[in-house]
């Protein structure tokens, strides 16, 4: 580029500039404004719109994050002087700054799926390996982390370049999840809503500090499980299906019969009085054995035995009376305690039985503290109320942020009503 072309673009930089970027893109999330040798001319406007933010780095740190709305930027590059000051610098500009917009609106419909399946144990099968895949959404919500932790000087950042990192943690967390869960493979169908947003709500601190992302939704469609397992719940489905099999039994003899005597063939007779040789064998049992539940009639039924159940728990494995589960549960209430009994498809925890659980004392609910998320002077951390009303208080007209779960962004912490109770609100305002 010639002398001459530069002294014209010199010139034209010396003009306020308006800044403001729309985009039509699907997986754009920051995009850096084009600025001629990236510096803003002093007082220009920028001009940011809802479903952005828009983070300002002056010489070379962070200096402010802007919502929706119209800015005037403060710079040290006044018009007119900036062109004498940047002579000294062979015509750079010496005073560089950039502006940065993001996409603050969810992206939606990403798929998630595990790459190899996930080994977790079941109580009534015992281990097995199943497959997921689902889909899930997020936004930035803290813009500055986002930019220092995973944008840095890049000037255009689209959802390609963390979508993978994204899926890699959410399929880590999902098997545990699972596991930890501890429901049967079979009931896994009817949680998918509930699995599905404890990952996120367990996944959205981590996500929130290391990349300033808020997981919105987490959806699982589908948990399958290996070929041979789905042959053995056919084959247990077909025979609940067929219920009693004496009078499956009967019923395909006697169809057999029906279509011997349709074959007047010498094969056909043989086959008819083979099955009925067989079905007044039947019979004949069938017989015998009411003729014997007629005599014992008379008998009185057996005693009444006490409830038991085949136990599990730290004390290890045994079968016992109802009383004994119940002294056991309340003995060591945070233990691991399961019961089963004959006809269960399943373990259950002895907590969940309504015989047991009717016999235990009353547990009183364990005190809740408020914790919050907070970001203030002196860095980000997880903290108590007390700690949050303390570091107010040391330092009143600082910017203190607090979040919880469950809020769509980051409150002042004087606007939340535990921490203003606690801050003596109803006192007067310093003296200007």
């Amino acid at each position: 580029m010639g002398l001459w072309d530069t002294l014209k673009q010199h010139a034209g930089a010396q003009l306020l500039e308006v800044i403001d970027w729309t985009d039509d893109s699907n997986d754009t999330l920051v995009y850096r404004y084009p600025t001629f040798n990236q510096a803003i001319t002093n007082n220009s406007k920028l001009v940011v719109r809802e479903g952005q933010a828009c983070v300002f780095v002056a010489e070379g740190r962070l200096s402010e994050v802007f919502g929706p709305g119209t800015y005037a930027l403060d710079t040290r590059n006044a018009p007119i002087m900036r062109f004498f000051q940047s002579i000294a610098y062979g015509l750079e500009e010496p005073y560089k700054g950039d502006i940065y917009f993001m996409n603050t609106r969810q992206y939606m419909d990403n798929g998630w799926g595990t790459a190899t399946p996930i080994m977790i144990r079941d109580a009534e099968f015992g281990p097995v390996r199943i497959r997921a895949y689902g889909i899930y959404s997020y936004r930035i919500t803290d813009p500055a982390t986002f930019l220092r932790q995973l944008v840095g000087t890049d000037g255009l950042f689209t959802t390609d370049e963390i979508n993978g990192q994204l899926k890699r943690k959410l399929v880590g967390s999902m098997a545990q999840v699972v596991g930890k869960s501890r429901i049967a493979v079979l009931d896994l169908a009817s949680n998918y809503q509930d699995l599905g947003d404890q990952l996120r709500d367990d996944l959205n601190p981590t996500f929130q500090e290391s990349y300033g992302i808020t997981l919105t939704d987490f959806t699982i469609q589908s948990i399958s499980l290996p070929e041979e397992v789905e042959k053995a719940l056919d084959t247990r489905s077909k025979m609940g299906i067929l219920g009693d099999l004496n009078a499956y039994t009967q019923l395909k003899a006697a169809d057999a019969i029906e279509h011997a005597a349709k074959n007047t063939g010498v094969g056909g007779l043989g086959a008819s009085m083979g099955v009925g040789f067989g079905l007044g064998n039947q019979v004949g049992a069938n017989m015998m054995a009411a003729q014997q539940q007629g005599v014992a009639g008379g008998a009185p039924p057996p005693l009444p035995q006490a409830q038991g159940y085949h136990y599990n728990g730290p004390s290890g494995q045994s079968q016992l009376p109802l009383a004994q589960v119940v002294q056991r549960v309340a003995a060591d209430p945070s233990g691991n305690h399961m019961v089963w009994q004959s006809g269960w498809p399943a373990w259950k925890p002895a907590t969940e039985v309504p015989e047991i659980a009717s016999q235990l004392p009353p547990t009183p609910p364990p005190p809740v503290t408020a914790t919050y998320h907070y970001n203030g002077p002196s860095g980000q951390s997880q903290l108590p109320l007390a700690q949050v009303v303390s570091a107010v208080q040391a330092d009143p007209g600082a910017k203190h942020l607090v979040w919880q779960s469950g809020w769509p962004a980051w409150k002042p912490a004087t606007e939340v009503p535990e921490i203003a109770s606690q801050l003596g609100g109803g006192a007067p305002p310093p003296l200007p």
